[in-house]
């Protein structure tokens, strides 16, 4: 959704936001790749968009740097986005486009999807910014599928044109959840106790990941504890608790299974980026699971899934660097 055109930067610094269902990430850009006053807080300490807004301009670094000289807004959202009242499916935040415009005296606001931003990033990111998971070679050209884990488990890809890119804007991750082993089916057996829809979301993902937990303990006749998602991956991660490494390893499989379908949906020759945090915050574990293997897993077309690289994101803040991106370009 765009308000008005939007102008360059010769206009004044530009607020960049990247708002997912647990935390967001302001920055404010003041020259061309120039993102300075980054600001990361906890979407639950504030009760509403504008009023973590507030908070990051009042912030001396952004003081410093000309956050209220601001008159031109781009916002990434863990969300779809359809005409001016954006609610968040991952958390409470709802407001009106308009009105945040009016609030911060703003000429222009961009709100997109955050994986559209974030797929508008790939071609932005350094060599060091991304991290190659297994074999194949990137074909110039070809579509570029992005998927990532965070809050939500988002989706989102590049398509070629021209000299150009054009990012999708998709809720792949919305899409039914298949599972390709028998410990999956019994995973999807116990989410559909609680869902009538069991979206590949709804277990690949950082809030998944407690569901996948319950289901794993039923599966091994454990009784499971009230651990938090942070909990469960710190528990995975250094093998303190079988059940936790096995919810990890069964996470980072359905991912590739997910990736895999991406890919072969897209034609992506470009390669598939793994974004989001829950990944970086297991970068050592994920690399020696079983996603790769997984992501080639689809019988008559393994050998076309081998040659298509897969990557993780290793940037701190791509979902800003993708939002400038789109601004420059609109």
């Amino acid at each position: 959704m765009k308000r008005d055109a939007f102008s360059h930067l010769a206009h004044g610094p530009r607020i960049l936001a990247d708002i997912g269902g647990t935390s967001a990430s302001f920055g404010l850009e003041t020259a061309p790749n120039q993102i300075e006053a980054v600001w990361v807080t906890e979407c639950q300490a504030y009760p509403t968009l504008g009023a973590a807004m507030v908070a990051y301009l009042s912030q001396a670094a952004t003081v410093a740097a000309g956050g209220y000289q601001a008159r031109f807004a781009g916002i990434a959202i863990a969300n779809p986005i359809d005409g001016d009242w954006v609610t968040m499916t991952n958390h409470h935040w709802s407001f009106s486009i308009e009105a945040v415009c009016s609030q911060f005296s703003l000429k222009s606001l961009v709100v997109v999807n955050d994986f559209t931003a974030l797929a508008s990033a790939l071609p932005y990111l350094a060599p060091e910014h991304k991290h190659q998971i297994g074999g194949g070679v990137v074909r110039s050209g070809s579509p570029i599928g992005l998927v990532g884990a965070d809050a939500g488990l988002g989706v989102s890809a590049l398509v070629p044109a021209g000299e150009r890119w054009i990012a999708i804007d998709s809720e792949g991750g919305h899409a039914t959840f298949a599972p390709m082993n028998e410990r999956e089916i019994d995973i999807l057996r116990y989410a559909r106790r609680y869902h009538e829809h069991v979206s590949s979301e709804r277990l690949v993902s950082g809030i998944g990941l407690a569901l996948v937990y319950r289901a794993l303990c039923e599966r091994a006749r454990v009784e499971p504890q009230n651990l938090t998602t942070a909990e469960i991956m710190d528990r995975g991660v250094h093998r303190l608790d079988p059940v936790c490494e096995e919810t990890l390893l069964a996470f980072c499989e359905m991912l590739g299974t997910v990736a895999g379908n991406v890919a072969l949906t897209l034609g992506a020759k470009g390669g598939i980026y793994i974004g989001g945090r829950t990944v970086l915050k297991m970068s050592e574990f994920f690399e020696r699971s079983g996603f790769r293997a997984r992501f080639e897993q689809k019988g008559r077309f393994s050998d076309y899934l081998a040659h298509i690289p897969t990557y993780v994101i290793t940037e701190q803040n791509p979902v800003l660097i993708g939002m400038s991106a789109m601004l420059s370009a609109s």
